[in-house]
């Protein structure tokens, strides 16, 4: 197995003229201040205490929003003015998302030039999100909706979110997978009950009230976190021949604030990048449809929220299982295939074929969080490759560059996911899921969940042609 994964990895470009050997470095110090441990200790673990919790106020409001979704539909006139139709309130939860995570190239690269900033982040941060969440709560159409939820108060969610990853990437090295993996799965528990507690709101005090009840727990719940955010303290050192390795020298860099972009040099970045994009492309269309899906079939209206909290639930132990995969030495590739064949065989086979039953969405759910919830926890595995191939690579900015391809994905998700409830239905009476509305959804959502595996399919398509 191991020699199978070493050989896929190698089919990948490398760069390895361009990297930077990690032999010792002659430097000149007197005297180093003692570093702090990474992936151990009371600090580290502090920070990453830090980073599962706010994930909540983060990204609660997106992980709820197929039910906002589900009743400003509903309500239509009701509750805004102006189209109120799926394809018109869609894509403020997936713009939210969307650039959420397409600022953090930015952030994380200013955030990486200019350490002092980091500081301001939090309660720069806290102010906006707070605010916008209580704006929006007089908007009276979808427009003033996505302005308010979709891009400002997305913005606010990215600057509490680019210091904390910032600080977890540098509190830990070696055990990456398990530091990410946690992260991802605070935000997968916090959308495990929220659907249920945002449905209970909207239909007892309307959806004004339950987002000002959003924005003050918002800021109760990342005041907190906020203290626990430390960043690693960089090792310090004056004039005298002494030697550091490749890791402690990368470590003064960044607390000089010193940026690198030379992961731009290596190929392989790139095509694990268009991956990740392909993936993202469709990996919201079940959180954001399926409650409108299950409505639209005559389930109860209980259903749609369960939907919702299975997914999440179900990427709880996903993010951290795929995360700890890529700790144990498991190519990053082989890692990315489990998720992406995870995620799409139940997508083709029990949504396509079954996605009338209830108990079959229900599997659905739970295979599908479990697999694709995990997918951003395999970027631990290309955080350890890159680092592998180039030891002055930063993995923060990797890191930041990730999420852009995914905040990418995201935002073009929006509007294909309105054309695609607009095309024709497909007519094979007898498969229910593929005859609905949502056939042409069902059939891009695995489409892209598969080629979410595309490294995977390029180093197996290389030894093809070797072989030949």
């Amino acid at each position: 197995m191991a020699t199978q994964e070493a050989i896929q990895l190698q089919d990948l470009p490398s760069a390895e003229n361009n990297s930077r050997p990690a032999e010792p470095l002659a430097l000149e110090a007197a005297t180093t201040t003692p570093q702090a441990p990474a992936d151990r200790g009371k600090s580290a673990y502090l920070v990453l205490l830090g980073c599962v919790l706010i994930q909540g106020p983060i990204w609660g409001y997106s992980l709820a929003f197929g039910i906002f979704q589900e009743y400003y539909v509903s309500r239509g006139a009701a509750a805004l003015s102006g189209p109120t139709d799926a394809a018109a309130i869609a894509p403020i939860g997936t713009s939210q998302t969307g650039i959420l995570y397409l600022m953090m190239p930015v952030t994380l690269t200013l955030l990486t030039k200019y350490p002092h900033l980091r500081r301001w982040c939090g309660p720069v941060g806290l102010l906006l999100t707070t605010t916008c969440l209580v704006a929006s709560s007089f908007a009276t159409t979808a427009g003033q909706l996505i302005a308010t939820q979709g891009v400002l108060h997305a913005v606010g969610c990215g600057l509490l979110f680019s210091p904390t990853s910032l600080c977890l990437d540098e509190w830990f090295s070696e055990r990456k997978g398990l530091a990410y993996g946690a992260m991802w799965s605070g935000k997968s528990g916090v959308g495990a009950g929220l659907p249920f507690l945002t449905s209970a709101l909207l239909n007892r005090y309307g959806a004004r009230s339950t987002l000002r009840i959003f924005a003050v727990v918002s800021a109760l719940l990342t005041i907190p976190p906020l203290f626990l955010m430390r960043p690693r303290p960089s090792t310090s050192s004056r004039t005298t021949n002494t030697s550091t390795t490749a890791s402690e020298d990368e470590e003064t860099r960044r607390g000089a604030g010193h940026v690198s972009f030379s992961f731009a040099r290596h190929s392989v970045f790139w095509i694990l990048q268009c991956g990740n994009i392909l993936q993202s492309l469709g990996y919201l269309m079940p959180s954001t449809y399926l409650a409108s899906y299950a409505a639209a079939l005559g389930f109860p209206s209980i259903t749609g929220p369960i939907f919702l909290a299975l997914i999440s639930l179900a990427s709880v132990p996903g993010s951290l299982v795929i995360g700890l995969l890529n700790d144990a030495g498991l190519a990053a590739t082989t890692v990315i295939l489990i998720s992406s064949l995870g995620s799409a065989l139940p997508v083709f086979l029990l949504w396509g074929l079954g996605g009338h039953q209830v108990a079959v969405l229900v599997v659905f759910t739970l295979l599908y969080g479990f697999f694709a919830g995990g997918f951003s926890s395999t970027w631990s595995g290309i955080l350890h490759e890159m680092k592998r191939r180039d030891s002055a690579i930063d993995t923060g900015l990797i890191f930041g560059m990730l999420l852009g391809g995914r905040g990418i994905g995201f935002v073009l998700s929006g509007p294909v996911g309105g054309a695609l409830l607009e095309t024709n239905r497909f007519k094979a009476e007898d498969f229910t899921g593929y005859a609905t509305q949502y056939g042409p959804m069902i059939v891009y959502t695995g489409m892209t969940a598969t080629l979410g595996a595309w490294g995977w399919f390029w180093a197996m398509g290389k030894r093809a042609m070797r072989a030949l």
